[in-house]
């Protein structure tokens, strides 16, 4: 018997990112996807990023600034595994990408979180509910709920549902999302007057025989084991094999359907938090079980069937959320110039004088970025004598002179980080102190 304890989210995120062309005539954005494909978590985070890839099928491209963009996916796999986090996340930043998903996993999520951030690259979680994947932090954006809300979900019900006055905790020793959740559940319990008995069980375990009797023992009312699906399928069929009827909390790590097919045929009383229900939305379940069933390599990443998890659905959200925000942010061109091209710019009376202490701050508020190269090919004077330089870029013939902009040199200090020039620019004592010939 499953049933579960259906959620509801409503979120808001607006960030900012800049899309750009790739080096051929199609226009490509890239959407990062830092999920589990091995490891502990490998199930989860393949069906996570089932949701993703149909989400990209639905929707393959976006429009910025009337230019149609090929949205691409590029992945990194961190294999369940915090040590390599960093390699799988430098890995799809070496790609180009505008904004990365993921992780199912917290701790990986968090493993990975400043080389996200030094990159200058926004994430989005997708379901690590941990709350220092976002905490402080303005690079990490999440959609889902959080594990103090959680753990304090499943406090409540032990208490008003199960009327349990004794629960036993297990989670896998040193895992940011098991210990951490468990933290949540006791401090809710606590409050509640259920007794709260803990234990962890070292990582790569398959016997909970002795676990699952310690429960028995301490007379305890209701197990809460927030831990990944290998584990919970583990637990499930040796709480079945040893006859214990001690009803099963699991949190949404366990809303997967190979755990459901471990309950079949089984007295197996569990409870469930997630994310989505099956049921939920007809039409759109409709719509992703055919494009699932039609690939049998689809189904066998969903563990063989057409049972929708509800991480699916949550990758399946969290791209149409980088899509939006993608949109949002427009293009580069139209943060430089303004997204009405024939719309007059504004008149400046005096412009701002440019000092290397006025260059570090606007690079400190991150006004100043290096995110877009431009090409200086002449010099140019208006009718006062004003001097502007001749820029061209990647934004083709538009504007009121079909791809040229002039801009001032107050401008060029402002906003340049580094100028490359041709050695023969150089003066020759330039050369000669540069050892350039």
């Amino acid at each position: 018997m499953k049933k579960v304890i259906a959620l509801v989210l409503a979120f808001v995120m607006v960030f900012a990112l800049c899309a750009c062309g790739g080096g051929s005539d199609e226009k490509v954005i890239k959407i990062g996807v830092y999920e589990p494909q091995t490891g502990a978590n490998g199930a989860g985070g393949k069906q996570e990023i089932l949701g993703m890839e149909y989400a990209n099928s639905v929707c393959p491209t976006v429009t910025i600034g009337g230019v149609e963009y090929k949205i691409e996916l590029v992945y990194g796999d961190n294999e369940s595994n915090t040590e390599k986090a960093v390699s799988a996340a430098t890995k799809i930043i070496s790609e180009g990408v505008s904004v990365v998903l993921g992780s199912y996993g917290s701790a990986v999520a968090i493993a990975a979180s400043d080389t996200f951030k030094n990159a200058g690259v926004p994430a989005i979680g997708v379901t690590c509910t941990n709350p220092q994947v976002t905490e402080g932090n303005s690079h990490y954006f999440r959609i889902c709920f959080l594990d103090p809300f959680q753990g304090t979900l499943h406090a409540n019900f032990a208490k008003e549902q199960l009327k349990a006055d004794t629960v036993y905790c297990l989670g896998e020793l040193g895992n940011d999302y098991d210990q951490g959740l468990i933290n949540y559940f006791k401090e809710a319990a606590d409050k509640l007057g259920i007794k709260v008995i803990t234990e962890s069980f070292p990582k790569d375990n398959s016997d909970f025989t002795s676990y699952l009797n310690n429960a028995k023992k301490e007379g305890a009312q209701a197990i809460f084991a927030p831990v990944s699906i290998q584990y919970a399928q583990l637990i499930v069929e040796q709480a079945n094999a040893q006859g214990i009827k001690i009803p099963l909390l699991g949190s949404d790590t366990w809303d997967n359907n190979t755990i459901v097919e471990a309950t079949v045929g089984k007295n197996t009383e569990l409870y469930v938090s997630t994310f989505y229900a099956e049921g939920g939305n007809a039409d759109f379940e409709k719509g992703i079980k055919e494009w699932m069933n039609a690939d049998s390599a689809r189904l066998e990443k969903n563990g063989g069937n057409d049972m929708l998890a509800a991480v699916t659905v949550m990758g399946y959200d969290a791209y149409m959320v980088a899509v939006e925000a993608i949109k949002a942010a427009g293009s580069d061109q139209e943060r430089w110039v303004g997204k009405e091209e024939g719309k007059p710019a504004p008149v400046v009376v005096v412009e701002k004088e440019v000092s290397q202490e006025s260059r570090q701050l606007e690079y400190d508020n991150k006004t100043i970025t290096d995110d877009h190269g431009m090409h200086i090919f002449g010099i140019a004077k208006d009718q006062d004598g004003k001097k502007y330089y001749m820029v061209k870029n990647s934004w083709g013939k538009t504007g009121k002179y079909e791809g040229i902009w002039y801009v001032t040199e107050n401008f060029v200090k402002a906003q340049s980080m580094d100028i490359m020039i041709h050695k023969s620019a150089l003066t020759k004592d330039r050369k000669k102190k540069l050892g350039i010939k």
